[in-house]
Order: structure tokens, then C-alpha cells, then sequence
């Protein structure tokens, strides 16, 4: 399959998917979400095909996340159900990698982001490069941290998936690797000639001679003191740990969370609590709750006014501090869904 936004084919023994739009950061689109669930059923068991190597155009992103500016204009004119249609097709996209029984290889060069995270960093076998920068700034628009992410930074070293869910901070490779979302470090002038040599052989060993190591991670530095401030029993808690301490380190934090929504921080903070260990599909589902809600119910539409329709970068929250959050608005808002909790049946065919 080749499309402007997408080239899905087949090189030798492997499966090829690589992202096209790179003056867009290669955002993710609906179709883009549908044609790469099609392209794993059609390879899931097809004996030419001994792995799927994913990767995108251009040197600034591997995937800066989803397109999220249809999802506004819909949202602004009460069709709720677009976006609810666009989450349930992405999150069982993301589920399909996440479960499927042969190697993945994901090369994430540049911005990964949000819904990027969800097409790289589910793969079996995750690259990342020296200009990767890895983030989920999902509260920083109202949002919460999604696509299976949250089952990654509840799995994060100690309190390290609070601080990423919470901050919005950014990862290069190294920090990447540490917190969870990435397995080698490969400098990225080297990806051509592993992509032939995978399609040669079909054989994910061919990447263990390439890895190099990424160096020392910020984040194990700062671990002493992300575990300790980011160890409260709320989000309340939290700020009042990070305007209690005079380090530089906290006061990057304290000024990260306070331009965040406090639906989204709150909420974001009760998923990651609620999470038992379970598989990505129970990450998925908890997250579709809030996504489902969000364009009516959440900050989204306003985060998404003032960061990229409007970007006068001063969002209209819906309540104007954590310490003003009604205890019980987080787990509305990732309350059951009755009839409309998220499955993985596919309905949806590409367009």
C-alpha cells in the first residue's frame, strides 16, 4: 500500500510501515491508525513476512502525536463521537502491536510523542537514536497520558512515571531507555543499513551488534529526588512538595505542572494509581474512559484552543487549581463506560 500519509509494503522477510508526513511531524491520522491495523492482520500470518520494522520521513519526528485539530473542529460543533471513533480505532491499533507474535523493530528518530508513543513504543524491539526526544505532554492540552502509555510509566523505575505523566518532561535515548520506553540505543546513520540487513536475513539479531550505549540517563541522576517529591499521596501533595524544596529541579517541576490542567494532572495521577499490573489492554481501556469524556467533560478542547488553534498559551481551565479539584471529578471522569467501554473488535476499515 502506498499513500501520501503512509507507505505500507514488503522488502524481502520483512513488512515495512513508514510515516510520510514529515512536514507535519508525521502526526498520526485516523486513516494512518486504520492502515496500520490492516497492514499487521494481512502480515499476522503470512510465512514470507518474519517481522515488521516501522519507521518515518524526515529527521525531526518519528511521530509528534495524533492530528488532533479535526478532533477540535468536531468537538467544537458537539460531534463527540468523532473523536470517541478516532480513540477506539488508535488504542486497538496500539493493542495489535503491543500483542503481536512476531518482532516488531520500531526506529524512533526525533519527536516522539503522544500518539507516536503509541505506534513505536509497543513493539518488541524499540530503537531510538541521539536526537530522539520522547515525551507524553498529554496535561499540558488537557489530556491524559494514553495510547497503552500509562502501563509503561506505572512500570517506570520508582516514582519516575509520575514525574513523566505529570511534567510533560522530555527523554532523550538515554532517559528513554531507563524509564521504559525504549530497549537500544543505535545511532541513527546506521538505520539504512539495518533495515537491509533485517530484510536480508528476516532476523532481529542482526541489531545486537549496532547497539551502542546511550550514556548516563538525567533522570537515574535525579532519582533520589523525583522519587521523594513525586511520592505523595495526590497531586496536592506533590505541588506542595515541589514549592516546599529550593532546587532547580523543583522549580522546573512546579512550573511544568502549573501551566497543566488540573482535571487532566488529577486524573492522570488516579490512572497510574488504579493501575495493577495488569496487560496493555487494561491500560487502554482505563484511558478510552477519560478520552471518551474528554471533549465534553475535560479540558481538551480548551488545551487544544490555546496550544494550537489560537496558541496564546493561556487555557481557560475548568477549575483554576488542584487544591480547588473536586475529589471525586478524577475518578468521574474514568468511571465505567456500561455499553460503551472500549473492545477490541475491529469495526473500522481503512478509507
Amino acid at each position: 500500500m502506498n499513500v501520501d500519509e503512509i507507505d505500507i509494503r514488503t522488502d524481502k522477510k520483512i513488512g515495512r510501515i513508514t510515516l510520510r508526513r514529515p512536514k507535519a511531524l508525521n502526526a498520526l491520522t485516523h486513516n494512518m491508525c486504520l492502515a496500520i491495523e490492516a497492514a499487521l492482520e494481512s502480515w499476522r500470518n503470512d510465512t514470507t513476512v518474519a517481522l515488521i520494522v516501522i519507521d518515518a520521513e524526515g529527521e525531526r519526528a518519528f511521530c509528534a502525536g495524533g492530528d488532533i485539530a479535526e478532533l477540535y473542529r468536531a468537538g467544537r460543533t458537539g460531534d463527540y463521537e468523532y473523536g470517541r471513533k478516532f480513540w477506539r480505532d488508535e488504542y486497538r491499533m496500539n493493542c495489535k502491536l503491543a500483542e503481536f507474535p512476531k518482532p516488531i523493530v520500531s526506529l524512533m528518530q526525533g519527536f516522539v510523542m503522544g500518539g507516536g508513543v503509541g505506534v513505536g513504543c509497543h513493539a518488541s524491539h524499540r530503537v531510538v537514536g541521539a536526537t530522539t526526544r520522547l515525551a507524553m505532554p498529554e496535561c499540558g492540552i488537557g489530556l491524559i497520558p494514553d495510547v497503552g502509555a500509562t502501563r509503561i510509566l506505572a512500570q517506570a523505575p520508582g516514582r519516575l512515571g509520575r514525574y513523566i505523566a505529570l511534567t510533560g518532561a522530555q527523554l532523550g535515548p538515554a532517559d528513554a531507555i531507563h524509564a521504559g520506553f525504549a530497549d537500544f540505543h543505535i545511532p541513527d546513520e546506521r538505520w539504512p543499513a539495518i533495515i537491509e540487513a533485517l530484510a536480508q536475513t528476516g532476523n532481529v539479531g542482526v541489531l545486537q551488534d549496532e547497539i551502542v550505549d546511550a550514556g548516563s540517563a538525567h533522570t537515574l541522576q535525579s532519582r533520589p529526588e523525583i522519587d521523594a517529591l513525586f511520592a505523595g499521596r495526590d497531586v496536592a501533595d506533590i505541588l506542595k512538595r515541589l514549592e516546599n524544596t529550593q532546587s532547580d529541579f523543583a522549580r522546573s517541576a512546579l512550573s511544568a505542572m502549573a501551566k497543566a490542567s488540573p482535571l487532566a494532572l488529577a486524573s492522570a495521577f488516579a490512572i497510574l494509581d488504579a493501575y495493577n499490573g495488569g496487560g496493555v489492554r487494561e491500560a487502554l481501556s482505563l484511558e478510552y474512559r477519560f478520552t471518551h469524556r474528554s471533549c465534553e467533560h475535560s479540558d481538551f478542547l480548551e488545551g487544544i484552543r490555546a496550544a494550537i488553534i489560537d496558541k496564546d498559551r493561556t487555557p481557560k481551565w475548568r477549575h483554576r487549581s488542584v487544591a480547588e479539584l473536586d475529589r471525586t471529578a478524577a475518578f468521574a471522569m474514568l468511571g465505567p463506560l456500561g455499553a460503551a467501554e472500549l473492545t477490541f473488535d475491529q469495526k473500522e476499515t481503512v478509507k
